[in-house]
């Protein structure tokens, strides 16, 4: 994987956040995948700051990597899993 990808710019919409890449990428990601940001309100969700490995909340205590989002994974801090094994 490429790590040299970085994250430029997030946006949210109702359901989802938008990650645009530094390679022209832009992932959709839906927020049930995160809790503490489905749960946040609007303006802490904007509070993210961006570093070259991913985005950080530091009032939600969210650390979200970029290349965990491009493996398709979600909140790592749930233990319980909803797919079976």
């Amino acid at each position: 994987m490429n790590s040299s990808v970085s994250p430029t710019r997030v946006r949210f919409d109702e359901d989802s956040f938008w990650v645009d890449l530094s390679d022209g990428r832009v992932l959709g990601v839906p927020l049930a995948w995160f809790p503490r940001l489905l749960n946040a309100s609007p303006e802490r969700r904007e509070q993210v700051r961006l570093n070259s490995c991913g985005l950080h909340w530091e009032a939600l205590d969210e650390d979200i990597s970029i290349v965990g989002l491009l493996a398709g994974l979600g909140d790592q801090t749930n233990h319980h899993k909803t797919h079976a094994a």
